[in-house]
Parts: C-alpha cells; structure tokens; sequence
C-alpha cells in the first residue's frame, strides 16, 4: 500500500465524517446561536439554558438526516471493503 494511498484512504474517511457530522453540528451551533441571542437581549444569563434546545435540535438532526447518515456510512464502508484487495499484500 502507498503513502498516496494511505493519504486518500485518511482524505476520504475525514471527509466522511465531517460530511455526516455537518448536519447536526451546524443545527446544534444555529440553536446556541439563537439561544444566545435571546440570552443576550432578555439579560437571562443562566448557563444551562441552552443545553435542552440543543440536545432536543441534536436529537431531531439525527431523525430527519438519519438515514441519509446511513447511507453514507454505508456507502463509505462498501467501497472500503471492496477495495481492500489494493490495501493487502
């Protein structure tokens, strides 16, 4: 196995991640965001404030995009299994 293999194999595993993770990422930071907001201008300054909003935004990413996530993951793990005859000796 070459480096520049090892380099695109790593490339495509952290694309993978960042591309299944976005959804929920950005809708968590988008509900901090607006939580802050309104923190910010009703002068609430209670810490746990935003972590039910956000773990409720989390929660609902996960259901809508689930399956979407899944066949990514899925389609990620197929190629890698069918391309392990180049990874082995």
């Amino acid at each position: 196995m070459s480096d520049a293999t090892v380099v695109d194999l790593g490339r495509e595993a952290v694309m993978t991640v960042l591309l299944v993770a976005g959804p929920m990422l950005g809708l968590s930071l988008l509900v901090g965001l607006v939580i802050s907001i309104f923190q910010a201008t009703t002068q609430i300054q209670e810490q746990t404030l935003a972590f039910i909003p956000k773990i409720l935004a989390v929660l609902a990413a996960a259901v809508l995009f689930g399956p979407w996530m899944l066949r990514v993951m899925t389609e990620f793990a197929a190629r890698l299994l069918g391309n392990m005859h180049q990874f082995t000796g």
